[in-house]
C-alpha cells in the first residue's frame, strides 16, 4: 500500500521553517508496511490544502496531513478535508483527541478529522511533530482495518478483530 504526508503549514511551505514532522510520520508508516510517495507541503489555504488531498488520494490508500487543525484564523485543514470526504470518520478525532489528552490540556481544541475519499482514507493529524507522531500512532490500528475494509477485503468483522487480537505485535 502507498501513502502520502500532506503537511499544511504557510511557513513550511514558503520555505521559512524546516518541516520535522514528516519524518516521523513516514517512519511510523514505512513500519507499517506503506510505500512512501513524496512529501507534499501546502499552505493554509482551503482549496490548496483540498486539492492536494484530492490528488494524493488518487495515487495512493493513505493520506495523512498534519497542521491546520486547531481553531486560528488560517487553520481550515478540516474544512477543506470534509470538501473531499465521501464518508467521514469521527471516531479517528475522538481517538488522537483522547490519547492526547494525557499529554496536554489543550487536546480538545483540535479539530482533526479523517474519513474516504474514493478508494483512499484521509486522516488529519496535529501540527506539532510529537503530537502528529502520537496521533497516528493512537490511530494506525484501525488505519489497517478500515482500509481492508474499504478494499473489500474484509467479509466479516469479528473474524478479522479475532485474528488481529491472536498476531503479535512487534
Amino acid at each position: 500500500m502507498k501513502a502520502v504526508v500532506v503537511i499544511v503549514s504557510d511557513r513550511r511551505s514558503k520555505g521559512e521553517a524546516k518541516d520535522e514532522t514528516a519524518p516521523r510520520l513516514a517512519a511510523l508508516l514505512a513500519a507499517a508496511g506503506f510505500e512512501l510517495l513524496p512529501v507534499i507541503i501546502v499552505p493554509d489555504e482551503r482549496d490548496a490544502i483540498a486539492a492536494a488531498l484530492r490528488d494524493a488520494a488518487a495515487r495512493c490508500e493513505l493520506v495523512v496531513s498534519s497542521g491546520g487543525t486547531g481553531i486560528g484564523p488560517r487553520d481550515v485543514t478540516p474544512e477543506a478535508t470534509r470538501d473531499v470526504l465521501d464518508k467521514e470518520i469521527p471516531g479517528f478525532g475522538e481517538a488522537m483527541r483522547a490519547v492526547s489528552r494525557s499529554k496536554t490540556p489543550f487536546a480538545d481544541l483540535s479539530r482533526a478529522t479523517a474519513g474516504t475519499c474514493g478508494s483512499a482514507m484521509v486522516v488529519n493529524l496535529p501540527g506539532s511533530p510529537k503530537g502528529a507522531e502520537e496521533c497516528l500512532g493512537a490511530v494506525l490500528p484501525p488505519v489497517m482495518h478500515g482500509l481492508k475494509s474499504l478494499a473489500g477485503a474484509v467479509k466479516d468483522c469479528q473474524v478479522e478483530v479475532a485474528r488481529e487480537l491472536r498476531t503479535p505485535r512487534a
